[in-house]
């Protein structure tokens, strides 16, 4: 198993917040990079959203125009069930 590479950093929190995470026995650093790393996921998705926005709308007007192109095969709700 390989090792992530860590940096050492500063952070600056409310202190208030801080002693009550030592007096629960919380590893603030585990925290604050899981934190990070999800707030790293969620900004590079609305970024690629952002990025693709105009593919998403030329695909939805070509499904508005032509229909989906395996609306035969679709099932669900609202959907033509699957037929041979």
């Amino acid at each position: 198993m390989s090792a992530t590479a860590k940096r050492k950093t500063s952070l600056t929190l409310d202190a208030a917040l801080l002693d009550d995470a030592r007096d629960l026995d919380l590893n603030v650093s585990a925290v604050a990079d899981a934190a990070l790393r999800q707030a790293v996921a969620e900004a590079r998705h609305k970024r690629w959203l952002e990025e693709n926005a105009d593919a998403f709308a030329a695909q939805a007007e070509w499904h508005r125009t032509h229909g989906h192109p395996l609306a035969d095969i679709m099932v669900g709700p609202g959907k033509a069930t699957w037929s041979a």
